[in-house]
C-alpha cells in the first residue's frame, strides 16, 4: 500500500475581474447594469455560504488539473515547476489545508508539513512554548515532544533564545526552529515547500542531511524546491507541473532536464524591438542578446571554437556609469561562473564602472575561449547595472546554447570527459633521475 495515492486531483478557484478597466469607453447604463449583476451575484454567494469574489466578472481558474501519482513508503519525491505551476496548491491539499475540487487523495501515515516559515507558531509565545504548541498541531502527544525536545533545540541552534518570544527571532532562527520541530517529531510523511531558501548554506546542508535521514528511516518525503542541485541530491524521482497539469513523472535527472528545457529558445539571438516592452528602467534598456561563434549567430557551438556573448543596450541618460554582467548556468540550473564588464583595473567604488556613457546604443561582448566548456547545454542570466548595488536589468536564462564535439573525442582520451570545464592545460614530463628505482 503506497504512502500517498493521488487520483485525478483538481483544484479550481474563482477569480474576479473588473471589466470596466479593460474597456476604453463605457456607457452609464452599462456601468449600472454591471454593478446590479455584481451585487446580485455577491448576494447569492453570501446566502449560499460561498466566498464573495471581488469584481464584476468571475473566471474559473484551475490551479491543478487531473494530477495522479503514487509515492511509496520511504520514497523521496521532488515536485518542480515554475511559479504558478500548482506546486504549493498540491502540497496544501496533501496537508489537508485546502480541499480539492475534484479527485481523491489517500494518505497512509501521519503528515507533518512545513509549507511556510513558522506555520503554526504564535509570535507572542517563546521558542520553548512554540515547540510544544507546534508539536501538538502536528498531532504529537506531550511525551513524544519531551523525548525529542533536546534534539530539536540542538538542531535549531536557538538554545540562548529558547525563552524569548519568537516574534523577536530573525527569519533564519524562525525557519531553523520550524524545520526542527517538523523533522524531529517522527511523521510518516514529511512535506517541505521551499523553506530552505531562507536558511544559510550550513543550515541548508544540515536540513538536506536530516531529510535524507528521514527517508532512510523508511519515512516519505515530498520536497518542493527551485534548487535543482539540492533536489537531485535528495530525490531519485520527481514530478514536473506546468500550469496545473502534470507533464512528466520519472527519474529526477530526466525531470529536471525537461524542466530546464521548458520555455527556452533554440535561437541564438533575442531582440526587444519595442523599447517600452524591453527589460530595464529609465536609465538603461536591454535591446538584444546573441551568441556569435565563427562569425555566425548560433546556439550550437563547437567545442574548439570561441563563443562571443554580445549584449546590446540603450543608455537613456547622459553620464550614467553602466556595467554588464553574466551568469553562466549548466543544464541543471547551477551557476558555473559569473563575469562582469570591469573597465578599470583599479577596482575602487568610484571607477568600478569606468567612463560615463552618453545617450545611445552600446554593445558589450564577453568572450568564452575555445576548448574551455565541456559538452552540454548552458544558459545565461544577463545583468545590467548603473552602480554596484542596483541592477537595472536582471533577465534570467535569456538564451540557451549547446557545446558539442566537432568529431571524434580527443585522441588522448577515449572516454566521456567529466566536469563542466575541460580546458587544454599545459602539461610536461621530464626525467629527473635516470636508472632503476631502488
Amino acid at each position: 500500500m503506497p504512502a500517498i495515492k493521488v487520483e485525478n486531483l483538481s483544484k479550481s478557484y474563482l477569480v474576479g475581474h473588473n471589466a470596466a478597466r479593460t474597456e476604453r469607453y463605457t456607457a452609464l447604463r452599462d456601468v449600472i447594469a454591471r454593478n446590479a449583476r455584481d451585487l446580485a451575484r455577491k448576494t447569492r454567494d453570501m446566502i449560499h455560504g460561498r466566498p464573495i469574489i471581488q469584481g464584476d466578472e468571475v473566471e474559473e481558474f484551475w490551479a491543478l488539473k487531473d494530477v495522479s501519482f503514487e509515492v511509496q513508503h520511504g520514497e523521496t519525491l521532488g515536485i518542480i515547476g515554475r511559479n504558478g505551476a500548482g506546486k504549493s496548491t498540491l502540497l496544501k491539499i496533501l496537508s489537508r489545508i485546502t480541499e480539492p475540487t475534484k479527485g481523491r487523495i489517500t494518505l497512509n501515515g501521519r503528515v507533518a508539513s512545513l509549507l511556510e516559515v513558522g506555520t503554526g507558531f504564535h509570535p507572542e509565545l517563546s521558542g520553548r512554548e512554540n515547540i510544544y504548541l507546534n508539536g501538538a498541531i502536528l498531532g504529537m502527544c506531550r511525551g513524544e515532544i519531551q523525548r525529542k525536545f533536546d534534539e530539536i533545540v540542538s538542531f535549531a541552534e536557538v538554545e540562548k533564545f529558547l525563552d524569548t518570544p519568537v516574534k523577536r527571532y530573525s527569519s533564519g532562527m524562525y525557519v531553523r526552529l520550524a524545520f526542527a520541530v517538523a523533522a524531529h517529531l517522527e511523521p510518516e510523511i514529511l512535506v517541505v515547500d521551499e523553506v530552505l531558501a531562507v536558511g544559510d548554506a550550513q543550515f541548508q546542508k544540515k536540513c538536506l542531511g536530516k531529510m535524507g535521514d528521514v527517508a532512510h528511516e523508511g519515512r516519505t518525503v515530498l520536497f518542493v524546491s527551485h534548487n535543482m542541485a539540492a533536489l537531485l541530491g535528495l530525490c531519485s524521482r520527481a514530478i514536473l507541473l506546468d500550469k496545473g497539469c502534470q507533464v512528466h513523472d520519472g527519474p529526477a535527472e530526466d525531470t529536471v532536464r525537461r524542466y530546464i528545457e521548458m520555455g527556452k529558445t533554440d535561437l541564438g539571438e533575442k531582440t526587444w524591438t519595442d523599447l517600452n516592452k524591453a527589460p530595464g528602467t529609465d536609465k538603461v534598456k536591454l535591446h538584444a542578446v546573441r551568441f556569435v561563434s565563427d562569425g555566425t549567430v548560433t546556439s550550437d557551438v563547437e567545442i574548439n571554437k570561441e563563443l562571443n556573448i554580445e549584449i546590446d543596450f540603450w543608455a537613456r541618460r547622459n553620464g550614467d556609469h553602466i556595467s554588464t554582467s553574466i551568469h553562466l548556468l549548466d543544464s541543471m540550473g547551477v551557476v558555473v561562473l559569473a563575469s562582469a564588464n570591469m573597465h578599470s583595473a583599479n577596482l575602487t567604488r568610484d571607477d568600478w564602472f569606468g567612463r560615463p556613457h552618453e545617450l545611445g546604443l552600446y554593445r558589450t561582448t564577453c568572450v568564452i575561449p575555445a576548448n574551455f566548456l565541456n559538452q552540454g547545454r548552458y544558459s545565461i542570466n544577463v545583468i545590467v547595472l548603473t552602480d554596484i548595488t542596483n541592477a537595472e536589468v536582471f533577465e534570467k536564462e535569456v538564451l540557451t546554447f549547446t557545446v558539442h564535439e566537432t568529431g571524434a573525442m580527443r585522441k588522448e582520451y577515449s572516454g566521456v570527459w567529466i566536469g563542466v570545464v575541460r580546458p587544454k592545460l599545459a602539461w610536461s614530463t621530464d626525467l629527473i633521475q635516470p636508472g632503476m628505482v631502488g
